[in-house]
């Protein structure tokens, strides 16, 4: 992995196999506190599951993540009970659609909340996040620009580690 940009309010990140995704994904859910919304945007195949499933890998869930394609929200747990959702909103046509499949309780819930293809439910998501746009690059090489929109996203994005 390869860190393209210091700044702490915005990161660039580029890794070269679904490896190094899953362990960008885990250095960032080791991160994770109660209420942490981290926000996926991203082309089809992009890597989006892959960096959830190290982040709930850091974060310490039992279960190993699966996309949510087709459920649209799965629930991941720690021994300590802590909940870690994983929503994939590429079927919903936008917010009204979101609305009714309980997408808002799990966003105000105390669960670390992590939203495949946010964008597209832009109108609902809480302000405070981590925004993670990955670009596929060919092959194996993925881009990632992070961002943080508030108080304790800016937390995370300045603890996540740099790469060289």
């Amino acid at each position: 992995m390869k860190a393209v940009s210091p700044s702490l309010a915005d990161l660039s990140i580029k890794t070269s196999s679904p490896t190094d995704t899953e362990q960008l994904g885990e250095q960032l859910g080791r991160l994770f506190r109660p209420g942490d919304r981290i926000y996926l945007t991203g082309s089809l195949g992009a890597g989006k599951t892959c960096l959830v499933r190290g982040a709930a890998r850091g974060w310490g869930a039992v279960e190993r993540p699966t996309s949510p394609t087709f459920t649209l929200i799965n629930e991941y747990h720690r021994p300590d009970g802590a909940r870690l959702y994983h929503a994939d909103c590429y079927r919903l046509s936008g917010t009204a659609d979101a609305i009714s499949t309980g997408l808002e309780d799990a966003l105000n819930s105390d669960g670390i909340m992590v939203i495949e293809w946010a964008d597209r439910v832009k109108e609902l998501l809480p302000a405070d996040a981590l925004w993670i746009a990955i670009e596929d690059q060919g092959d194996t090489r993925r881009a990632f620009q992070i961002s943080a929109t508030g108080q304790r996203a800016s937390e995370i994005l300045s603890n996540l580690p740099r790469w060289h």
